[in-house]
């Protein structure tokens, strides 16, 4: 694959912790000493829903898919907007959860899916791609492109519009929504509208902050141990499919809205992603939620400025529609 060999880095200006951040991490045990194993971390993530998330708002239909992948079939939930038309052919995001490619399902960010397709009046589906480590690189990638493909191929059966696609998703799923891009401008057969990028994970060599070891939901000790997970050879780190910062060019790529918490190890490579971006041409919003954590966009409970995000996400696309 074609790569950049040294990517500009970035490092964040921290400000203060929101008061809903302090408050949320006052609530958390303490971190374990190693690492958890992968089911631990699942079902930890489980536990933690009801307390991270509100009652699930109500849509106009939900409908779950199998769809064929290289490797067996790709679980897919598909969402229309509360105030949709049950006729009405729609514009539609396809979602890839975080969960730095171990952790996360359809579950994890189905209230996040709801709350798009409701704010954006559009149609959401949402990828179960296979996890790490029983599933390695390229397995989560290749699903992604894969639903991807499937959606754009049933536009019929979905009553959607594919000429009114974009991709998104947050951390390790903005990861695959960045890599997806970067694929279907390759190919030329999809010419997707927008891509949202939240917290997006995008060069699995960068040298996080030393700030962020400790006293944020996600620490850089946190991040490499998901890396090792996902792609556990060093030698194919720099693979644009799991590092887009990588890619030899970003021209040509759809308009992105790229979300970013201040308390976050991902924070310098989400601003040196969207700086290559706007340096080659794609149109771009950064949106710098500074005294927020990585996560906060799926725990609306506790985290309030989740609201904020996923309004400024429905902003972005309907402007791009």
């Amino acid at each position: 694959m074609s790569t950049v060999t040294s990517p500009a880095r970035h490092r964040a200006d921290l400000g203060e912790m929101d008061a809903d951040s302090r408050a949320y991490m006052a609530l958390q045990p303490p971190p374990p000493a190693t690492p958890p194993s992968a089911e631990a971390a699942r079902e930890g993530m489980r536990k933690a829903r009801p307390f991270n998330q509100p009652d699930l708002p109500h849509v106009a239909c939900v409908r779950e898919y199998q769809v064929p992948g290289k490797a067996g079939t790709i679980p897919v939930r598909y969402y229309r907007g509360v105030s949709t038309l049950t006729g009405e052919t729609l514009p539609v995001q396809v979602y890839f959860h975080g969960g730095g490619w171990v952790i996360g399902d359809l579950d994890s960010h189905d209230w996040v899916c709801r709350a798009v397709a409701n704010a954006a009046n559009c149609a959401v589906v949402s990828v179960d791609y296979r996890l790490a480590p029983e599933h390695i690189f390229p397995a989560a990638y290749d699903d992604a492109l894969a639903a991807t493909q499937w959606v754009a191929a049933h536009a019929k059966l979905l009553n959607i519009d594919p000429a009114r696609m974009s991709v998104g998703g947050d951390s390790a799923g903005g990861n695959l929504a960045a890599a997806v891009a970067l694929a279907l401008r390759d190919n030329g057969k999809i010419k997707l509208r927008a891509q949202i990028l939240t917290y997006p994970i995008v060069d699995l060599t960068f040298d996080y902050d030393e700030r962020f070891e400790k006293g944020v939901a996600l620490t850089g000790g946190g991040m490499r141990d998901f890396i090792e997970k996902y792609v556990p050879d060093a030698n194919q780190r720099r693979d644009l499919r799991c590092s887009p910062l990588f890619a030899k060019s970003l021209k040509g790529l759809p308009p992105a809205l790229v979300i970013l918490a201040g308390f976050d190890p991902l924070y310098d490579e989400g601003e040196a992603y969207a700086a290559r971006l706007k340096d080659e041409g794609v149109t771009v919003k950064v949106a710098r939620y500074p005294g927020q954590m990585h996560g906060f966009v799926s725990r609306p409970k506790l985290l309030p400025k989740s609201l904020d995000a996923i309004a400024e996400i429905a902003s972005f696309m309907q402007a791009h529609q």
